[in-house]
Parts: C-alpha cells; sequence; structure tokens
C-alpha cells in the first residue's frame, strides 16, 4: 500500500508549485505595471497593402550596397555631389566621388535627418541634441534644444526653405529615442512640427498631438510643408502661402506602412520611406489598451519585436495620389527610414542597417 501512496503524496508539491508559476506568470500579464498609460486610438481603415497599387514586389531588394556605417538614417548631397549620412554613434560622413569615406564630426547623440543649407551647412536634426548645424570645417553649433524652456526629447527630420526657415519634427513630447517604441502602446499623441527662423533665433509651434511627427518635406513651390505621423499611417499639410494659409488637412492617409522620412523630388513628387509594415495584429490592438499592456510585458519576457524587415518606397503626387510602391521583404533592405532621389538613382538610408541601398530610380 506504501508503494501506491508515495507517488501521489510527492506529485502535490509539484503540481502545488506549477500551479503557483502559473498564477505568478498570469498575474504579470494581466496586472503588472507598464511605464505607459494606454488610451484607445482612432479607428483603423483596411490596410491596402498587397492590393491595388500596393501589390506586393520585391523591387528594392535588387539594390547595391554602399557599406556607410551602423545606422545611415538620412542622406544628402553637398553641392559637389557627395554624399553625408549620420550614424548610430553619432559620426556624421560624408563619400568622395571616388567613393572614399571621411569621418567629419560627431555630434555627440544620434544624427536623423539632413539638409544643407544655402551657405553650405548641413543641418541635422538630432535626436538627443536637438536642431543643431555643422559648418564645412566640422564645426558643431546648437540651433535649438529647447522650446518655451522645455528640452525637445526628439528631433526627427527637416527641411529648409529659400528664405533660411528650417521646418522640422519633435516625433515626441513623452518619450525619448530608444524608447519611443512605447509610442505604439501607449497612443497619446505629442508629436509637433516647428519652425526655426535662423535671421532671429526664433522658434515658432506649428502642429501638435501629431502620432509620432517624423519626416519633413516642402513642396516645390513652398506652398505647404508636409509631415509624416508614422503611428497614424498618414501625412498631414500645414498650409504656408495662399488662402489656405495656416490651415492644415490630410495629404495622404491609409499607407500600408509605419512611415518614417519623406522627400521632394525635383519634378515636385515626393517619396516616402516605410520602416515597417502595418500588420493586422498591431492594427486591432489600436482599440485595444489593456491587451497592449498584455503584449507588451509579453515583449519583456521573450524578447519579441512586433516589427517586420519588411520595407516600403512609395512614390506621391504633389496632390497626393500614390504613383508607385516599392517593397522589399527578404532582408535585403531593412528597417529603411528615407528615400532620397539623385541623378536617377535613389539613396536609401536605414535606421538599423550599415549600408544605403542604391537602385535605379523608377
Amino acid at each position: 500500500m506504501s508503494d501506491e501512496i508515495i507517488p501521489t503524496v510527492t506529485k502535490r508539491p509539484f503540481m502545488a508549485a506549477v500551479s503557483g508559476l502559473l498564477a505568478v506568470g498570469l498575474a504579470y500579464l494581466l496586472l503588472w505595471p507598464v511605464p505607459f498609460d494606454p488610451v484607445a486610438g482612432p479607428e483603423r481603415s483596411a490596410n491596402p497593402a498587397g492590393s491595388g497599387i500596393f501589390a506586393k514586389n520585391n523591387i528594392l531588394a535588387e539594390a547595391t550596397m554602399l557599406p556607410v556605417g551602423s545606422g545611415p538614417e538620412a542622406v544628402a548631397f553637398d553641392r559637389l555631389g557627395r554624399l553625408y549620412s549620420g550614424l548610430h554613434n553619432g559620426d556624421i560622413v560624408r563619400f568622395d566621388m571616388a567613393g572614399e569615406k571621411q569621418v567629419l564630426a560627431n555630434t555627440g547623440g544620434r544624427p536623423l535627418g539632413l539638409k544643407f543649407d544655402s551657405a553650405g551647412n548641413l543641418v541635422i536634426a538630432d535626436a538627443k541634441k536637438g536642431l543643431i548645424s555643422m559648418t564645412p570645417d566640422g564645426k558643431i553649433n546648437i540651433l535649438a534644444s529647447d522650446h518655451n524652456g522645455v528640452r525637445m526629447k526628439f528631433v526627427d527630420d527637416l527641411a529648409i526653405a529659400s528664405d533660411g526657415k528650417i521646418y522640422f519634427s519633435d516625433a515626441s513630447a513623452r518619450h525619448e529615442y530608444g524608447v519611443d517604441i512605447m509610442e505604439v502602446f501607449e497612443r497619446r499623441p505629442s508629436g509637433r512640427l516647428m519652425v526655426y527662423d535662423p535671421k532671429t533665433g526664433g522658434l515658432d509651434l506649428l502642429l501638435d498631438n501629431l502620432y509620432f511627427a517624423n519626416g519633413v518635406t516642402l513642396s516645390a513651390e513652398e506652398d505647404f510643408v508636409l509631415v509624416n505621423e508614422t503611428y497614424d499611417h498618414r501625412i498631414m499639410r500645414y498650409w504656408l502661402k495662399g488662402p489656405r494659409r495656416g490651415a492644415v488637412d490630410v495629404f495622404a492617409d491609409n499607407m500600408p506602412a509605419y512611415l518614417d522620412n519623406i522627400t521632394t523630388t525635383e519634378d515636385g513628387d515626393f517619396w516616402l520611406a516605410g520602416v515597417a509594415p502595418r500588420t493586422d495584429a498591431l492594427d486591432d490592438l489600436v482599440a485595444r489598451p489593456f491587451m497592449r499592456r498584455v503584449v507588451w510585458r509579453l515583449m519583456q519576457i521573450t524578447g519579441f519585436n512586433p516589427a517586420q524587415m519588411h520595407s516600403y518606397a512609395i512614390k506621391l503626387s504633389p496632390e497626393g495620389q500614390v504613383l508607385a510602391s516599392l517593397e522589399d521583404d527578404s532582408g535585403h533592405i531593412y528597417m529603411m527610414t528615407s528615400v532620397i532621389e539623385h541623378k536617377g538613382s535613389l539613396y536609401l538610408g536605414s535606421l538599423l542597417n550599415s549600408v544605403i541601398g542604391i537602385i535605379d530610380a523608377p
């Protein structure tokens, strides 16, 4: 009889331990605090990926690669045609016409958007340092780091008008670079579109409460400025001239990707970078703040990142019509943050890759 009792007795503490662990795990998933306060976001329109002009292709997988260094977010060209980029470690690098790389300076932060002003200075949107400028000899100057006495947390991209004014985005007033994935889970818009006037030193707010303000560009006529809302998959337009001056409207909506930078072509069209694709799972979470808490906790346990290695380059007309969509889900081009057209080629920047992709413009 003792042989029958011993297995039963020894199972009880084991099962109790398993039950306890399950209870602790369930309590963690359902109740453990998270570092954000989520709210329900706006309703999602049906994802257009895979249909119409967004029919699946892998055109970007044909791009050749220029080794640059980790995280060449954006690309700019000077008057001599030399290529510039900013890297994850803060370096500003330049490639001469022979392809030789030179490190010109280090911002001490994380350089993102890059544009040249009329004097040949490279103006940089630095996520950590703010809006800064680099002289041709590599000297770094801070143009704007605070607004109304409060440090800007995530200066992201910029565009420079012919009058010298610099339009730029402050992606989030809540979450800094490096922890910005919390924007996806919180859904509390706090991004801003700003304008800085180098002549006066004035810094003004144009738009507020954007869902992660990212890429910025001016129209060819400079009658409006565009700013991407990464986590709302749309582009907002702020009118600078004409009867609608000071008004804002939606320029393009319901894109199939999380949007990053946007640039203007010589013909007045726009190239839009999609850093990662929308998914049904993440779209479904927009209206479910409680489930976003649960998914966040699962990510902390497993290390899972919902971002897929699938990039988009989307061409838009001056009226916001989609003209072309180029993709890559092969992992060749991934976490693509910028598309700039230069002398018949597209140059593709990346947040995480160590190369710039180059492909013929369609």
